[in-house]
């Protein structure tokens, strides 16, 4: 198995390489176990991100809109409560049963130079769901003044997850880093399974290679 890199200036440059990568480097993986059961084009890759709180967030051919990630980080990432028919929320996972969001600001503030600020969405018990959380860890670290992210993705769909997981995530990553009197840093992200599923391919081809004559799609996406 080949590791990839990538190295990007913003959260639009890299989702744009993620998707260009996998198009030209991706391996076939048949999913067969979890939400979806679907051939996938995939790689695993180490995505280093500079600086991500450059605006846009999003790069202008995204599925959504900018405030939908404003919504999505509030409701699925800073809030500590889930809908009755969901079986988790990654905000309930990061505040329940411990804050762990606000642990990690309460002992930065007492030391900037911390290195066990991790926080963990996955529980032992996961083992047994149908589709377990597929952010798994963020682990945080300060460096010259500013807070940097650390994420591990057990399994990422490039398409529509990375782009909104990575712009909530650098939204959860300022509101902290504004607590605690730094700045917010940069974002590494790791994913062993960072793939493509075959349903999205032509909007992922619509994206690398735009038409002039063809109109913007949207396609149609479980939550990230």
């Amino acid at each position: 198995m080949k590791v990839h890199m990538v190295k990007a200036l913003s959260l639009p440059d890299a989702w744009y390489q993620v998707l260009k990568l996998i198009q030209i480097e991706g391996e076939e993986f048949k999913v067969e176990r979890g939400s979806e059961k679907a051939r996938t084009k995939k790689i695993a890759s180490l995505v280093f991100v500079e600086r991500p709180e450059l605006r846009p967030l999003l790069h202008e051919r995204a599925p959504y809109t900018q405030s939908y990630i404003y919504q999505y980080y509030l409701e699925y990432l800073a809030m500590g409560e889930r809908k009755p028919e969901e079986t988790y929320t990654y905000g309930e996972r990061l505040r329940r049963p411990v804050d762990q969001v606000k642990k990690v600001i309460e002992r930065y503030k007492e030391a900037k130079g911390d290195r066990q600020c991790t926080m963990v969405l996955r529980l032992p018990q996961d083992l047994d769901l149908d589709d377990p959380p597929c952010l798994t860890v963020i682990d945080t670290e300060i460096l010259g003044g500013k807070l940097n992210f650390y994420l591990y993705f057990r399994s990422w769909d490039a398409y529509a997850g990375f782009p909104a997981n990575m712009a909530a995530l650098q939204l959860l990553k300022e509101e902290m880093a504004a607590e605690i009197g730094v700045e917010p840093g940069f974002s590494v992200a790791f994913s062993k399974n960072l793939h493509v599923y075959e349903r999205e391919e032509n909007f992922v081809k619509e994206i690398l290679e735009p038409s002039p004559t063809t109109p913007r799609r949207w396609a149609t996406f479980k939550k990230p």
